[in-house]
């Protein structure tokens, strides 16, 4: 077993840069909660299959808990915090809100950032498209009607600032 070892490292999070000294196997989850202070991608399996963790990474949904922080230098990293706050939520978190679609709020993080990649793609999603782009984010609450509106209404709040 290879010894962890100090590295610097330059990330790009919600358009600010950070410069920091983490160990070599620092996952992104982990610089994020604890030495950014961001809490909205949770810790949820940590092997990259909840998706409780999402975060994008030059606009693509990717799994925080298991990405090496060091491997993602100078990548735009994005979380929920850098999208929007309670005072000017970005669309996507409004049309949850408006939805009323989370229960405990485990995982909320991941459906929003997938539904904004997913729309970022997929302006008008099906409900097919939307079940496959979020197959892959674990909801025990049992919102998924709440969720399912959520997108839908998501992608009109979208058309309506674009237009």
């Amino acid at each position: 077993m290879q010894p962890l070892r100090p590295v610097d490292v330059q990330l790009q999070v919600n358009g600010q840069a950070h410069s920091l000294r983490l160990t070599s196997a620092a996952t992104l989850l982990h610089v994020l909660r604890n030495d950014l202070g961001l809490n909205s991608p949770k810790y949820g399996c940590g092997l990259g299959q909840c998706g409780a963790c999402t975060v994008l990474i030059d606009g693509t949904p990717a799994r925080a808990c298991v990405i090496p922080a060091p491997e993602i230098q100078h990548l735009a990293i994005t979380t929920s915090e850098g999208l929007g706050h309670a005072s000017a939520p970005h669309p996507v978190q409004q049309a949850f809100i408006d939805e009323q679609a989370a229960q405990c709020g485990y995982c909320l993080n991941g459906m929003v950032m997938m539904t904004v990649a997913l729309l970022k793609r997929c302006p008008d999603p099906t409900d097919s498209q939307i079940r496959q782009a979020l197959s892959g984010n674990l909801c025990r609450c049992g919102t998924h009607v709440e969720i399912m509106a959520a997108v839908k209404r998501a992608a009109l709040l979208m058309h309506s600032t674009t237009a």
